[in-house]
């Protein structure tokens, strides 16, 4: 996953506040954010719980033929390597993560990591972001070499946050020579922001923000295949009580992550990729079960059990 990583501060205060106004906040979070540290975070939970249901097994998936084990990445920009802020956002994904960081840029300049704040509403539920970033931005040449070396190393699945439309297109270019046969997703957020179409155009699957869907009057948040796009209507199912909204940030991600499981390993034993339609009511569901808790934690033991209980069905 190509991104970039976030040290969060969230406020969480009775109302937005007005402007030149003070307000006391009710809780003060600091967590590692960013949409594909995050993504990943869940993705991990979720690659692990599948194999934990295959131990024992005399034939697990991963010792199949042609099944190859599933390794996850991350590249993104991060202040060098000995600095605190770096030692924080590595130690957040867990001291036994499965997740490689060996491609992820060091810019031995900076000590300090992209950091957000956030100010959680719990009157309207809503969240005001305000960002920074003092770290250079990945360049092309700089990713060329990270591609380089998956070159010849089977089929991969590359997600990119499409926060910068001419570098990421040129990313995804690279890979089509370097890496042929990769699958590519992309993730556009800002309807305003110049080159988002081109970069959507050139990715097999896209993911839309809620803002660009309502500002371009589509239904929902994916379009699969860039030589056919899919659309389906999945929304969250009826719940015998209504849900409590108790942390939203990251609800996105989660789904973003759901998505890829299923569209890359599938779970259970089918051993293959799902459709898409499974696809989106697994991710629904993760997002759902998401918002009802702080942070990721027990994320993917959770929808297992869920989906043991009541699997995922394709309707």
């Amino acid at each position: 996953m190509i991104g970039a990583c976030y040290l969060d501060t969230i406020l969480t205060v009775s109302h937005y506040p007005e402007e030149d106004t003070k307000l006391r906040a009710s809780n003060l979070e600091t967590r590692r954010g960013g949409n594909c540290p995050n993504s990943l975070e869940v993705l991990q939970q979720l690659v692990l719980c599948q194999g934990d249901e295959h131990k024992g097994d005399a034939n697990p998936p991963s010792d199949h033929p042609g099944k190859p084990e599933h390794r996850l990445h991350l590249v993104s920009c991060l202040p060098k390597r000995d600095s605190p802020a770096t030692h924080q956002i590595l130690q957040s994904f867990g001291s036994d993560t499965s997740i490689s960081f060996k491609h992820c840029i060091y810019r031995e300049n900076a000590t300090e990591a992209a950091s957000s704040y956030i100010i959680r509403s719990r009157q309207t539920d809503s969240r005001t972001l305000v960002n920074h970033n003092p770290l250079e931005e990945m360049t092309v040449a700089e990713f060329e070499a990270v591609a380089s070396d998956f070159k010849g190393k089977g089929p991969s699945w590359w997600h990119f946050e499409g926060r910068i439309p001419e570098t990421t297109l040129a990313c995804i270019r690279i890979l089509r020579r370097t890496v042929p046969g990769s699958q590519i997703s992309v993730e556009v957020e800002k309807p305003g922001r110049e080159g988002l179409r081109e970069l959507a155009a050139e990715a097999d699957v896209v993911f839309y923000s809620k803002v660009w869907a309502e500002r371009l009057r589509f239904r929902l948040g994916l379009s699969h295949d860039r030589t056919q796009r899919a659309s389906v209507h999945c929304p969250v199912e009826e719940q015998l009580n209504e849900i409590t909204v108790v942390d939203s940030v990251g609800a996105g991600d989660t789904f973003v992550a759901g998505m890829l499981y299923g569209l890359t390993t599938g779970g259970g034993e089918e051993e293959s990729p799902w459709d898409v339609r499974r696809c989106v009511r697994f991710a629904v569901d993760l997002a759902t079960m998401k918002v009802q808790r702080e942070g990721f934690a027990g994320l993917g033991g959770d929808i297992m059990l869920a989906q043991k209980r009541r699997p995922v069905t394709t309707v």
